[in-house]
């Protein structure tokens, strides 16, 4: 609220001292809105990003000072002192927004015998490209390839029994989960390698997605830390499982490939007059009210949730809990206003949509298999659905130049002014 006061003030402050002059006020008014707004974006991003929008704040404050009567100088001093306070309480407002908070972790040693499970197929080859068999081998990591038909869980146990000390994973988020699981039950440490597709799990943890042979340095001396992971059932996700709308969507062939234009062809018979409709039952955080959902989205930790087809990021990975998010679409215009709000990536705008935390959730249902999204992976399972956050249960290595995940930015400029006024009404994207 103060950063949006002072942003205001400072544009009343201009106001009046323009009164009189008609042709000048809506330039000098664009001016300190532009150096406001600019000025809060430049808060939440780094690099030529913040650079960028810093000048614009500079500029935008000449142009409006120019446009002052110089002579009022009072007017201009307190013009800029109100931009500041505004800056100043919009950097404490979003600060969760630019950095994770510290994550502890500790030094280790380099790995005795480490072993890389490699999935040739994740990622558009990406194994293959970056030659990670041999960048393997020359650092003394065993690389264990998976070849079709292979048991991705049973090579991960193998290494165990050989006697691997560090176990790792090239690949997509599902087989990330599956190592995960295997290295939290033999209490090993493990090593993510951002080789598949998107590689959210990499990029919460801080990891350059982008350098897929820098990852490998976390078999060497490294810093280690403790991460949650979730489970439905018996089975450990890192990063989301979903149900309803958008585990159906998933489940098609075509979803992988044109997220967008996928979703919005299926929208109409899953959603439609005649569609029959998903039977997910499960209780609220304030169980005096129901809830009708179509799409139910359970998270290993709290994201900020923008779209459906690419979740946010998650400020932290060691909070012991479960993000829940629920979305219901009662009409066609919901479906529309769906549609829109993933397009423009705020999703949290949608009326229909809610998120809470919880260490533990439940969702039953009336059918006799439910579609799930696991981490990507889609799945059929029998309700009812137990979903739980592990607390702590993964040691990660990672390379000693990035031991801390660092928050990326907020996606568009002027994010931060959405933000701002998103809290200031009491709507915050994480519960």
């Amino acid at each position: 609220m103060a950063a949006l006061v002072a942003g205001l003030g400072a544009v009343a402050v201009v106001v009046t001292g323009l009164l009189r002059e008609p042709l000048t006020l809506p330039l000098a008014v664009a001016a300190v809105v532009v150096a406001v707004v600019a000025g809060w974006d430049a808060l939440v991003h780094r690099g030529a990003r913040r650079y960028v929008a810093a000048t614009v704040v500079v500029a935008a404050l000449i142009g409006g000072v120019l446009l002052l009567d110089l002579h009022a100088l009072a007017r201009l001093a307190t013009v800029i002192a109100l931009v500041l306070v505004s800056l100043a309480a919009a950097r404490v407002a979003l600060s969760d927004t630019r950095d994770t908070a510290a994550a502890t972790t500790r030094p280790v040693g380099a790995a005795i015998r480490g072993a890389l499970l490699m999935n040739p197929r994740s990622g558009g080859g990406r194994v293959v490209r970056f030659d990670l068999e041999n960048q393997a081998r020359r650092r003394g990591i065993t690389p264990i390839l998976l070849e079709p038909g292979d048991d991705l869980r049973a090579l991960a146990e193998g290494a165990v029994a050989d006697g691997a000390d560090v176990l790792g994973m090239a690949g997509g988020d599902g087989s990330q989960a599956l190592v995960a699981d295997v290295a939290r039950r033999h209490g090993l440490p493990m090593v993510c390698v951002p080789a598949g597709t998107r590689n959210h799990f990499a990029l919460d943890l801080g990891l350059d997605r982008d350098d897929v042979v820098g990852a490998l340095d976390a078999f060497g001396e490294a810093v280690e830390r403790r991460v949650d992971l979730a489970c439905v059932g018996d089975r450990v996700f890192v990063n989301n499982a979903s149900l309803g709308v958008y585990a159906t969507v998933v489940q098609s062939d075509a979803y992988r490939a044109a997220k967008i234009r996928t979703t919005s062809q299926m929208l109409p018979d899953l959603l439609g007059p005649d569609a029959r409709g998903f039977d997910l039952r499960f209780e609220p955080p304030d169980r005096d009210r129901s809830i009708r959902a179509d799409l139910v989205l359970v998270s290993n930790d709290v994201y900020r949730v923008e779209r459906l087809s690419g979740f946010g990021t998650r400020a932290r990975l060691d909070e012991g809990v479960l993000g829940v998010v629920t979305l219901t679409l009662d009409t066609t215009t919901g479906v529309s206003g769906l549609l829109a709000a993933e397009l423009r990536g705020d999703l949290g705008s949608h009326p229909g949509f809610r998120q809470w935390s919880t260490p533990e959730f439940t969702v039953d249902s009336g059918d006799e298999l439910v579609d799930v999204g696991v981490d990507g992976e889609a799945l059929r399972l029998a309700p009812p659905l137990r979903f739980r956050s592990l607390p702590a249960a993964l040691r990660v290595r990672i390379p000693k130049d990035r031991p801390a995940a660092a928050r990326p930015p907020l996606p568009r400029p002027g994010a931060a002014s959405v933000e701002l006024f998103r809290r200031a009404a009491g709507r915050p994207r994480a519960a």
